[in-house]
């Protein structure tokens, strides 16, 4: 039993020193592996700091390739490679004379300089932040500029509020601006020049659709049309200039003016012996109290403004006034006729102002009031502009004076002289390049009217 038990212990003591010795290798292997590793990682940072810019030494390459030792700098613009045989650097100077100058002046284990185009990142990160800072610099520069620029320019309002308080101005409203010109218009202690002065402003802020109903709210327009009444021609002229500005296509306006008695004042105005400039603002005005408001129409017939109309183109030297009496009629006949016309096509015109339009014997108290021979007597005005708009109201007029038109001669002797007369402008507008231009215009409606009346 004993030379057993021995032979079995020998057995295996043999077995774990077999086992242990190649566990040792397995060990001992990757030992040398991370030892390895740590040499590498040694060697790294070794040649980083010998790469380092601070501490390297300059090597000094010749014509020929040479071997480039480890941890050592070259001069800048020289010629590296790696030789792929041999697995090291080689370096050799260009041949530029300048790079052999540069060379003269470096001496043997002198320490490189850094002042190369090769920056470490420390170094871009520093010019990045600069570059930055300069930026920033810069826009603020120009920031500062562009508020220094704006504050040379203007004011800042708490100052010119300060400034307006001292000077005791106020800045007021529209409305606090008529409720002020409407006092000054109706004081006493106004003079005539104050007076017209503040009529003359009014006359601006009404041409405004909110502002002119605004005037109605704290009665001024009243006031304004009892302007009409004065001793003054002036303040009659400017109180009717205000009024035309206001009526025009304002119906609310225009119908509290028909309650305040502004049409039966217009109508003695233009009746009566008034300056020129007077009457061209009351005309004027109620030309805009007339247009689109058909009541209006209706109480004016009633009330004789054609037989006024009448007696004022028949004055003398009112030629002017003429023209636009003219052009009021065409423009009260083709409205009339425009709101039928709508309602047959589109039956959007409303019944109540349809109505109201029919309720207006607008052509029958022309024919009956001899407008059909006014109107063409007119023909002989001189300006070609009066002509046209005659022209056209003629036309307008047609179908209602037609027999009128065929009895009277000097119609057609007037239509035959013009259409000569225009045959040639217009022929001198063809010859000039101008196709179908305002004479040519004028000669069609001389040639419509010859046409209908032969």
């Amino acid at each position: 039993m004993a030379p057993r038990g021995m032979l079995l212990g020998l057995l295996i003591t043999t077995c774990f020193t077999f086992c242990f010795s190649h566990q040792n290798q397995e060990f001992a292997l990757i030992n040398s592996e991370k030892s390895t590793t740590k040499e590498t990682e040694r060697k790294e940072t070794t040649a980083e700091k010998e790469l380092d810019p601070e501490v390297l030494e300059v090597f000094h390459p010749s014509q020929e390739w040479q071997d480039l030792p480890p941890g050592q700098a070259v001069p800048a613009g020289s010629h590296v490679r790696l030789n792929l045989q041999t697995g090291a650097r080689e370096v050799k100077l260009q041949d530029e004379d300048k790079f052999q100058n540069t060379l003269k002046g470096s001496k043997k284990g002198k320490r490189l300089d850094i002042n190369t185009n090769t920056y470490t990142s420390q170094d871009l990160k520093s010019a990045l932040e600069k570059f930055k800072e300069g930026a920033e610099m810069e826009s603020s520069k120009e920031d500062k500029a562009r508020q220094a620029e704006v504050k040379r320019l203007f004011r800042p309002i708490e100052e010119l509020k300060r400034d307006f308080a001292e000077l005791n101005v106020v800045i007021e409203t529209d409305m606090q601006i008529m409720v002020r010109l409407i006092n000054k218009f109706n004081s006493s202690s106004s003079s005539l020049e104050e007076k017209i002065a503040a009529l003359f402003d009014l006359e601006y802020y009404v041409h405004q659709m909110d502002n002119a109903q605004d005037l109605l709210s704290f009665g001024g327009l009243q006031v304004v049309i009892n302007g009409l009444n004065s001793t003054e021609p002036l303040v009659k002229e400017y109180a009717a200039f205000v009024l035309g500005a206001a009526f025009s296509s304002n119906p609310k306006v225009q119908v509290e003016a028909i309650e305040g008695g502004a049409l039966q004042k217009l109508l003695v105005l233009l009746a009566t012996e008034q300056p020129l400039p007077a009457k061209k603002k009351v005309l004027f005005a109620l030309c805009s109290l007339l247009r689109h408001f058909p009541y209006a129409q209706q109480q004016f017939l009633r009330l004789g403004g054609l037989q006024v109309l009448r007696s004022l183109v028949q004055e003398k030297g009112s030629e002017v006034l003429a023209v636009r009496v003219v052009t009021l009629l065409y423009d009260l006949v083709t409205e009339k006729m425009f709101a039928e016309e709508e309602a047959r096509l589109t039956q959007e015109t409303p019944p109540e102002k349809l109505q109201q339009y029919r309720r207006v014997p607008l052509l029958p108290s022309l024919r009956e009031q001899g407008w059909c021979e006014i109107t063409a007597h007119l023909l002989a005005l001189p300006e070609h502009d009066a002509r046209e708009k005659v022209l056209q109201t003629l036309g307008a007029l047609l179908a209602t004076c037609r027999d009128h038109y065929h009895q009277d001669p000097q119609l057609s002797r007037t239509l035959a002289s013009l259409q000569a007369e225009y045959q040639v402008l217009a022929a001198q507008e063809l010859q000039d390049g101008e196709d179908e231009g305002y004479f040519w215009e004028l000669l069609g409606s001389i040639n419509s009217l010859l046409k209908e009346l032969r």
